[in-house]
């Protein structure tokens, strides 16, 4: 979390302007809403777990320093400080998942007449706009094979 005085020297602000924006009611309500969307979004909780993650790496030394501490915890915390370090096989990347949609409609003798979607998943959610058509890449092949029903192929 930024304080006060620390967004003022990153904006070069004066104490005036520092007040100004302290009653510039619609920028209240900017931050007041940009603030609920991040809370209720998860972004608020993801960037607070993440600020506070950066004090495990000293916990997990001290556990597997402790020559008093069990043989596994010291491991587990061994295993733990280099999956965050990030060294080994864990660093590969993930692949992304994809599907791939193939209509072949070759039977009326055009070898053109095949239509093949490959693209990575997208989010699902409440959020997300589900209606076809609406997808750039998708467009096109939904406005070829409508063309097709019209001209009478099959």
């Amino acid at each position: 979390m930024i304080s006060a005085e620390q967004l003022k020297t990153k904006y070069r602000l004066t104490e005036e302007a520092w007040r100004q924006l302290a009653n510039n009611e619609p920028l209240q309500q900017a931050v007041a809403r940009q603030k609920e969307r991040r809370v209720r979004s998860g972004e608020c909780a993801k960037e607070r777990a993440q600020f506070l993650f950066l004090a495990a790496p000293t916990v997990l030394h001290d556990i597997f320093s402790d020559s008093t501490a069990s043989a596994r915890s010291r491991i587990a915390a061994i295993a733990e400080l280099r999956q965050t370090a990030a060294i080994g096989p864990e660093t590969t990347a993930p692949t992304a998942e994809r599907f791939s949609i193939r209509i072949d409609l070759t039977a009326g003798g055009n070898k053109e007449d095949v239509i093949v979607i490959d693209a990575p998943t997208k989010k699902v959610g409440p959020d997300v706009d589900l209606e076809p058509g609406n997808d750039a890449e998708t467009a096109p092949l939904l406005a070829a094979i409508a063309a097709n029903k019209r001209d009478g192929k099959p």
